[in-house]
């Protein structure tokens, strides 16, 4: 028996180590106990430095965690490693009826086949890419739930929440700090409802002047007022009617127009500035704000029968710092995205400025953390982020503790448009496309930062 046992330990370590895919194993905490040389060269690294570390520390966007805690197979799912499409198969294994680990298997020949394979994956990729663009600029949905990236517990809980949440038509109140995403949530509530073929309108409450918010809202007829567009205008209700509008910002809506939002839900009717009759709008609403609304409530701010009426189903987005876990992969995420902007070829961070982005505090989450990325992406001058790339700012953490999450965010800002600048000579419509910013904003932050 004991040679049959040894007879079979090598002929699985002769298919195990000899087969075209790469695989992996784990235990139930989701650490590597074994993985076959297929998969270490492909990654890159040595048998040695994989086994016995989590395998969310050696596999970009690995799921194998998830499946061990799930329980549930996952089959011919894309997963994407080192800029390849992989096609990953994930299997959990049962001890009477425990689960004990997971094997995961990666497709993966380094054959002109594959590589066949891997452009057909990548060209139909592209084409669901262009098939989505289209629909954003027809009905101004710019994120789905897929690019809100992270597989913490948090990030992942707060997604199926709001796959439970978005087919309803009742408001959604979105909380939380600065820089979470919340504006990512509205679009993916709305990608996901039964409006998601109407329109999604943007409403940011603090970046209106409080004199025009009421037109910009419900409309004005013309001759309402001096400077009134001939045959007047829509408001952002009217445009999104049958779809979702998405009230940014709302802690700073102010009174007048509070009262107004609160008839429009009640009633479904908007009156336009100048008018003497009143349209009917069917829209769902979606609210955001990092403001405590109770304090405002209780400052007479914010009407509390507005506040009930839009926190129907309230979703708290989570800090970057109460994630950590997800640094590494969203930072890996937004340099892939950056870089590929800009155009130049950046194969990641060296570990020193991981380990700053794991041990920084990010008072301005993702955001401020996509603006050190971009801001590196354009000081470098290597394939690999180096702690010498980052923002003047960033390179030394505790030389942010005496700033405020504004000045932190202005000044990255400002180096970000001065090197594009630099790089186009100028050319302010080059600039936009790099960054994806609009002309009105890009010539209000070079009059700001006087570039």
């Amino acid at each position: 028996m004991d040679i049959n046992h040894a007879y079979m330990d090598e002929i699985f370590e002769i298919i195990f180590e000899n087969a075209y895919h790469c695989i992996v194993i784990v235990d139930k905490e989701g650490v590597i106990t074994n993985i076959n040389e297929t998969y270490c060269k492909f990654l890159g690294i040595d048998k040695s430095r994989a086994l016995g570390r989590h395998v969310t520390k050696v596999i970009e966007n690995s799921r194998m965690h998830h499946v061990v805690k799930s329980g549930q197979e996952e089959i011919a799912d894309i997963q994407y490693i080192r800029g390849n499409h992989m096609i990953a198969n994930r299997v959990p294994i049962f001890d009477e009826n425990e689960v004990v680990g997971a094997v995961g298997t990666v497709l993966y020949k380094d054959t002109e086949e594959w590589m066949k394979m891997n452009s057909h994956i990548k060209d139909l990729l592209l084409a669901l890419e262009n098939q989505r663009k289209a629909l954003k600029e027809q009905h101004g949905v710019t994120y789905t739930l897929h690019d809100i990236v992270g597989s913490s517990e948090a990030i992942t809980h707060l997604k199926e929440k709001v796959k439970r949440v978005a087919s309803g038509d009742v408001s959604v109140l979105l909380r939380g700090e600065s820089g979470t995403g919340k504006e990512l949530f509205a679009h993916s509530i709305h990608h996901l409802s039964e409006r998601n073929e109407q329109p999604f309108i943007k409403v940011n409450c603090a970046a209106i002047p409080d004199h025009l918010l009421e037109s910009e809202l419900f409309g004005y007829k013309e001759g309402a007022f001096t400077g009134a567009k001939k045959g007047g205008k829509l408001g952002k209700f009217q445009l999104a009617h049958r779809g979702t509008i998405f009230l940014d910002e709302i802690g700073d809506m102010p009174l007048s127009a509070q009262v107004k939002i609160l008839r429009v839900i009640q009633t479904g009717e908007v009156e336009a500035l100048g008018s003497m009759t009143t349209d009917k709008v069917d829209v769902r609403i979606i609210a955001a704000t990092n403001q405590p609304l109770e304090d405002l409530i209780d400052k007479q701010q914010f009407r509390e029968d507005l506040f009930y009426r839009i926190n129907v189903i309230q979703l708290d987005i989570p800090s970057l710092k109460e994630r950590r876990e997800d640094i590494r992969i969203l930072a890996k995420y937004l340099l892939f995205q950056i870089s590929m902007r800009v155009g130049k070829r950046i194969v990641d961070f060296n570990e020193q400025v991981m380990n700053q982005f794991l041990s920084y505090s990010w008072p301005g989450n993702v955001r401020e953390l996509e603006n050190v990325i971009a801001a590196a992406v354009h000081l470098t001058n290597s394939e690999w982020i180096q702690e010498h790339d980052l923002p003047a700012h960033f390179a030394k953490i505790d030389a942010t503790k005496d700033k405020s999450l504004k000045s932190i965010i202005e000044e990255t800002e400002k180096i970000v448009i001065k090197k594009a600048l630099s790089k186009y000579n100028g050319d302010k419509k080059a600039v936009q496309q790099e960054l994806c910013i609009g002309k009105t904003k890009l010539y209000e932050m070079i009059r700001k930062y006087k570039l």
